[in-house]
Formats: structure tokens, C-alpha cells, sequence
């Protein structure tokens, strides 16, 4: 197995990590799952799934004294994916259920879609990814994906340079992002079959 293959799933103790993991697995990944900061030092990949309340999520994550070794991880070149909340951890706070600080690493902040008579929320179900930029991680998709999303609140950008992919749900939102060594996605790649397991994959046989 290639060492670049081999891909740390943490868990934080929220989200379908079998399902992921499978997925993982199917692309070609050597996966193990943890929710230990230890063997963070050793992977060269780590994807941090999450779903649910952001407020909780980062306080087990931080419980388990995972977001310093987070920091290290990248500090030293490990690349990263967030899904789902584990994308929205990536930003400087949200606003689920009182304000809650993320990690940081991107600027913006989680807001809630707008109450309107219309507006289906959660937004669940396919919508379309409309890619504003080429990246590694998009290689090799149709020129319309669409993807599997399951959220009622939303990443707020502020620099388009880290928005590889926007959607459409009455506001226009980031569904895919990307800065140096770290990247998410708001929706699920496990869920979202031949373009969630293409950008899985991508990721897996990413090398910086």
C-alpha cells in the first residue's frame, strides 16, 4: 500500500463513519478510524467527518484533544478533509445554537439558511456543484455534478479563493473547499455515489 493511501478517520463521536469508511475503502484506502490525537503524527491523510450541532461537535473535539493535534498535523503537510460539519469546523464560528468557535483555518463564519415560505430546511437531497476553480480534488468530474446534501446551515465565505464549488439553495453558498493542504465539503461523498467516490478517490491518491 502506498504510504499516501493510508487515510485516518477520525472520530469525534458524530456522523456514519461505516459508511465513509466503505467508501474510503472502495477508492483504494488503507483506513483507520480513531478518536485519539496519537496516531495523528503518522498518517499523511485525515478525514474528520461530523454531523449534527456544530456547538457539539467542537467541544468533543476538543475534548479529545484533537484540534492542537490538528494543528500540528497540518503544520507538518498531513492534508485534510472535512465533511459535512467537519467542513464547517473548518471556519472561525457558527452560529447553530448560540456562537460557537471553529478552528479557524478559513475565513467566514456557519449561518442558517433564511427563514422564507419556500425554503425547504434542512436543504436535503441532490444539488449541483458549480465549480469556480480546478483543483486536484475535482479531477476528472462531469461538467454538472450533482451531489447528496443533508444541512440546515451553511458555510459564509469571505475569500473566493478558497471556494472550489458553489450551490444554489435561494442563497448561494460554498460546497467545496480547498487552502494549501486543507479541504471539505458540505455535502456527503459516501452518499452522493459516482461523483462522491470520484472526489473520495481524488483525494486519496492526492500527492502534494
Amino acid at each position: 500500500m502506498n504510504r499516501h493511501k493510508r487515510i485516518l478517520l477520525l472520530d469525534v463521536g458524530t456522523g456514519n463513519l461505516q459508511s465513509v469508511q466503505k467508501a474510503l475503502e472502495a477508492v483504494g484506502a488503507e483506513v483507520v478510524r480513531s478518536d485519539s490525537p496519537r496516531p495523528l503524527a503518522d498518517y499523511p491523510k485525515i478525514v474528520l467527518p461530523g454531523v449534527g450541532a456544530f456547538g457539539d461537535f467542537m467541544q468533543r473535539l476538543r475534548a479529545l484533544g484533537l484540534e492542537e493535534a490538528l494543528h500540528q498535523a497540518l503544520a507538518r503537510g498531513a492534508i485534510l478533509l472535512g465533511i459535512c460539519v467537519g467542513m464547517q469546523a473548518l471556519f472561525e464560528s457558527s452560529e447553530e445554537m448560540g456562537f460557537h468557535a471553529g478552528l479557524g483555518w478559513l475565513s467566514g463564519r456557519v449561518v442558517r439558511f433564511p427563514q422564507r415560505p419556500l425554503l425547504k430546511v434542512p436543504h436535503t437531497g441532490w444539488n449541483e456543484l458549480c465549480m469556480q476553480q480546478q483543483h486536484v480534488l475535482l479531477n476528472g468530474l462531469p461538467e454538472r455534478p450533482f451531489a447528496y446534501f443533508n444541512h440546515s446551515y451553511y458555510c459564509l465565505a469571505e475569500q473566493s479563493q478558497d471556494c472550489l464549488a458553489l450551490t444554489e439553495h435561494e442563497v448561494t453558498f460554498a460546497s467545496v473547499v480547498a487552502r494549501q493542504n486543507l479541504c471539505g465539503v458540505q455535502f456527503h461523498p459516501e452518499k452522493s455515489q459516482k461523483v462522491g467516490l470520484k472526489i473520495l478517490q481524488n483525494f486519496v491518491e492526492w500527492q502534494p
